[in-house]
């Protein structure tokens, strides 16, 4: 996990001027802070000196100065000040105090809080894409990261834990919300095919998978997920197979993390309003959700009747949330009994169990990108598409990879 860059904050909770702020990434804690000349910091939280917390600390004069001694250290740890010793303290270079470095991309703020030189972000074409053209959201989730990453790549549950009896037409419309080649909503075709025909195949990223689904006797749905490495997806959500969401899995400790969610709309912008509003309605100010495993996501028994398979509302992240933290803190593995639809969670623990060994013995894991001639990705491709059931679909994604390989800027 430390090996990769991870999304730490939304560039909207350090605004210029604003306090820093105490946080807890991979079970460190750290502080994050926007100095006064613009630039994202974090650092470790307690002072070098005698541990007190500077996420009470004061930004000035280039850095985050202590307020219980003045001691003072610019993003990159080291200590500029000790202003209780003569001449600013006459040793304070031996000090280094931990510190990680940042960067900014598509509303983000990242962090590399491995060993060594940083690799480069990978150049997801999301993360380029202009602002007007991306939605970011954010939700704390009460379980660890994996099971969280392991639901995005489940295609199954889509024709049961999300399907709708009644259909929200006029946000999916409005956001573009579709299925590439039909009228019909995702959720429609879902319900269509509840056990779909499943592959995965290895990719530099992590795993690519295909769900095909019968749509009808001469169609079929075609859908192209991936699992990217060490701990994120890219899935169709919202804007179907113009753009995906990116959904980050990022640990605050063995048993919370963080989910970032980056929806991103290739032809044009989201409709920014319908979007932000849409997630307000089910989401505190401190990214909670609303329905929640304290109030049992607020099921309705008589919803389940009519409106929804899951009783749970409209809001795909809340049915997500149920199915992950649900199955406990850390989902006990030997009890379960994976089968043939399992395969996408199969194929992804073992790369994550072969990257742990890599690493183990001295080798640097899969997807840690350093050489910037191969960090363009785009075979990381996302589908939503109805097809003639004759089509070869290998054949197909082979050809949207190869128009998305003319339009990479980096080729």
């Amino acid at each position: 996990m430390r090996r990769a860059w991870q999304p730490i904050a939304l560039t909207e909770e350090l605004p210029a001027n604003a306090a820093p702020r105490a946080l807890k990434i991979l079970g460190e804690k750290l502080v994050v802070f926007r100095d006064d000349q613009g630039r994202a910091g974090l650092l470790g939280l307690h002072c070098s000196h005698r541990g007190a917390d500077l996420s009470y600390g004061r930004v000035e004069d280039g850095g985050l100065r202590c307020i219980y001694h003045g001691w003072l250290y610019d993003a990159g740890g080291r200590c500029l000040d000790q202003p209780g010793e003569a001449g600013g303290g006459t040793n304070r270079g031996a000090i280094r105090h931990p510190a990680y470095p940042c960067v900014e991309a598509a509303g983000l703020v990242f962090a590399y809080l491995g060993p060594g030189k940083a690799p480069l972000l990978p150049a997801y074409e999301s993360l380029a894409a202009p602002e007007s053209h991306i939605g970011i959201r954010k939700y704390f989730q009460e379980c660890n990261y994996l099971q969280g990453n392991e639901g995005n790549i489940d295609p199954v549950h889509l024709s049961f834990l999300h399907r709708q009896y009644e259909q929200i037409e006029a946000y999916d419309r409005r956001q573009g919300w579709g299925v590439r080649g039909t009228d019909a909503t995702p959720d429609a075709l879902y319900a269509r095919d509840i056990a779909p025909a499943l592959e995965t195949e290895l990719a530099d990223f992590g795993v690519r998978i295909y769900t095909t689904r019968q749509t009808g006797p001469d169609q079929i749905f075609l859908r192209v997920t991936n699992f990217i490495l060490p701990n994120l997806c890219a899935v169709p959500g919202e804007t179907g197979g113009d753009g995906y969401n990116m959904n980050w899995h990022v640990p605050i400790d063995d048993t919370h993390h963080w989910k970032y969610m980056l929806t991103f709309r290739r032809s044009k912008p989201l409709d920014r309003e319908v979007f932000e509003k849409r997630n307000a309605e089910h989401v505190t100010e401190d990214f909670r959700l609303k329905r929640n495993l304290a109030n049992r996501y607020l099921q309705d028994r008589d919803e389940m009747k009519s409106k929804t398979f899951s009783g749970m509302g409209p809001f795909f992240p809340v049915h997500d949330a149920y199915a992950t933290e649900s199955q406990g803190p850390i989902q006990n593995r030997t009890e379960e009994h994976l089968v043939s639809s399992d395969q996408a969670i199969i194929a992804a623990r073992k790369l994550l169990l072969k990257a742990a060994a890599d690493l183990g013995e001295g080798r640097e894991p899969d997807h840690v990108v350093r050489d910037p001639s191969k960090n363009r990705f785009p075979h990381l491709q996302v589908i939503s598409e109805v097809l003639p059931a004759t089509t070869d679909v290998k054949a197909h994604v082979g050809n949207l990879i190869a128009a998305a390989e003319v339009r990479d800027p980096c080729s």
